[in-house]
């Protein structure tokens, strides 16, 4: 609010804040009584130690999806060219974290919403990170089957079912619906993710996509019906099973 330092801050603490300035607080204390996110009262999420903009055009990054970073990055080498596909991919946060760790990746990022991807296209320039292609696409829709494959696919979709009480409750109340629920039964963005994928995956490549906290013995089935060997799920910090991967196979 005052664009000032710590340091500032301590050698003016007796300063009386201006008017304007209590004003804006205030009005701040109010929004987040009633509940509004933190993280959209400020306009900033720390996701993978990068700082993202944020606004209720995105959902909010999490630290449990940096589980799904964590397998991306498994599956992919940093001594050669590799190529990501980020579906869904909101801000940017799982998109850019890759790009990041990953200089000689090229990602590409798809979102149906053009506010996000101005988001996520803001965040890439903020944070010098020049490696990453902006698409706007439903899922697959603008990535075709027959152009040059990818490595590794990775998406946070929206999995939350549609009659889930917790979309009443918290912070998800002032998030975009879309980027939380596909409606029925939760499974619906993550069906068509995983039928969708190996056409455009290189041999042995990788998807990979979180899910909901009970979700993944369904979203095993969903890969074991696709034919992809040996799926497999990993656990976020919480111990909870997170994201589920599997290979391509050749």
């Amino acid at each position: 609010m005052l664009g000032r330092n710590r340091a500032w801050l301590i050698a003016h603490a007796e300063d009386d804040l201006p008017p304007d300035r209590a004003s804006a607080f205030l009005g701040l204390a109010r929004r987040r009584h009633d509940g509004e996110p933190v993280a959209y009262l400020t306009g900033v999420r720390e996701f993978w130690g990068l700082s993202l903009r944020v606004s209720p055009a995105v959902l909010i990054p999490r630290p449990e999806t940096e589980t799904l970073v964590e397998v991306a990055l498994a599956h992919l080498p940093a001594d050669r060219e590799t190529r990501v596909l980020d579906l869904g991919t909101g801000s940017g946060a799982v998109a850019l974290a890759i790009a990041h760790e990953r200089p000689r990746a090229g990602v590409v990022a798809t979102d149906v919403s053009a506010a996000a991807l101005d988001i996520a296209r803001d965040n890439a320039r903020a944070l010098h990170i020049a490696n990453v292609e902006w698409l706007q696409s439903d899922w697959y829709a603008q990535i075709a089957s027959d152009a040059e494959p990818f490595d590794v696919i990775v998406s946070n979709p929206p999995y939350v079912e549609a009659h889930d009480s917790h979309l009443a409750q918290g912070d998800v109340r002032y998030e975009p619906s879309h980027a939380l629920t596909p409606g029925v039964d939760g499974l619906l963005a993550l069906r068509r993710i995983v039928a969708g994928a190996a056409p455009r995956l290189r041999a042995r490549g990788c998807v990979a996509v979180e899910h909901g906290y009970d979700q993944a013995d369904a979203v095993r089935a969903l890969f074991a019906d696709a034919g992809y060997d040996e799926p497999r799920t990993a656990r976020d910090l919480a111990g909870i099973e997170r994201v589920t991967y599997g290979t391509r196979k050749t």
